[in-house]
């Protein structure tokens, strides 16, 4: 077999991933759209989505069940993104929002505006959003020696991780009932509340970082050889690993402002898309494919799963991801790579 057969092989597998995933996830939004306490037939969904329901299919599709699951699809993309973007960038399959500390940087931002401040809604997402970033610019001085390398920035954002968490757990501990409540639940990460108030500005946010994303990311493949080779090779290298890093905070940051902090997401979508896709690249498009089912068919199994009482979308996706982690640094250890 030739190299180029080779390569087509390669691309052509791809390309089907690509396409699974995609309809896997329109799948598990059609599902998501019928199934609740009133069924609405699939013919029914799609004469609503094409605007020719009636008014109580209307109600149901488009108001109730539409935008919950279209946020869900969207949340799950914009972690599974930054997940695939951040692991690639340094190199290290630790490297996702939740385990390096942005996460957390959104989680005590957010409690403190509804502990301290008594904030709901809108002004809690900004706060997440503007906790995440000041996180990852925190992180990212902190590690600058130089230069900012994968290994330092990951071991940075554990420790920041932990400070935020300690933050997080003295405001609950200093709430009233209520407060702290609300705060848990935001905390586990929930769709139970999404509307158009999460959803328009989620999409506003992607519709703007998916494409600066997908121009950034054009030389991962290059920065994988190493700096020397990628500045060699016309690559600005910090510019191009700085605007990359932005890009993953700003998409974690309005996924978790949508959501809150879903768990283990980014970090589990990354390595299934790439296994799937095997095309040897940072594979971005399907691990945001297979962020958006992650969540879509975690939010579905959470709001229907036989015999379980409803429960927040990130219980489940923790309940996933946990072994996982534990997998990944029991295997780091053993090659190692531990400490």
């Amino acid at each position: 077999m030739t190299a180029h057969a080779v390569v087509a092989g390669v691309r052509r597998r791809a390309r089907l991933t690509t396409l699974v995933l995609a309809v896997l996830a329109a799948a598990l939004l059609l599902l998501a759209l019928s199934v609740g306490t009133a069924v609405v037939s699939l013919p029914d969904v799609l004469s609503t989505l094409a605007g020719q329901g009636s008014r109580a299919t209307d109600y149901i599709v488009l108001e109730r069940r539409l935008p919950r699951a279209m946020t869900a699809l969207l949340v799950g993309a914009a972690f599974g993104l930054s997940g695939a973007v951040l692991q690639s960038l340094l190199g290290n399959p630790l490297a996702s929002p939740d385990v390096i500390g942005i996460s957390a940087g959104a989680g005590a931002s957010a409690v403190t505006a509804i502990v301290v401040f008594g904030a709901a809604g809108p002004p809690v997402a900004l706060a997440a959003l503007l906790g995440a970033l000041l996180t990852a610019a925190l992180m990212y001085v902190l590690a600058w020696r130089d230069g900012v390398t994968g290994y330092r920035l990951v071991l940075v954002g554990i420790g920041l991780a932990a400070i935020l968490l300690s933050v997080t757990s003295y405001f609950m501990t200093r709430s009233q009932v209520t407060s702290a409540q609300d705060a848990l639940v935001w905390l586990t990460g929930s769709l139970n509340e999404s509307g158009l108030d999460e959803l328009v500005p989620l999409a506003i946010a992607l519709t703007i970082l998916v494409p600066a994303t997908a121009i950034s990311a054009r030389a991962l493949d290059l920065l994988a050889f190493g700096d020397d080779t990628a500045s060699g090779l016309g690559v600005e290298v910090r510019r191009t690993r700085l605007a990359l890093l932005v890009c993953a905070v700003a998409l974690a940051g309005t996924a978790t402002a949508a959501a809150g902090p879903i768990a283990f997401v980014a970090l589990l979508s990354a390595p299934i898309g790439r296994r799937l896709a095997r095309d040897g690249g940072p594979a971005l498009l399907p691990s945001a494919l297979t962020g958006a089912v992650i969540v879509a068919a975690a939010d579905f199994a959470a709001q229907h799963a036989p015999g379980l009482p409803q429960v927040p979308v990130g219980v489940l996706t923790g309940a996933i991801g946990a072994p996982y982690l534990l997998f990944l640094l029991a295997r780091m250890n053993r090659g190692g790579h531990g400490g």
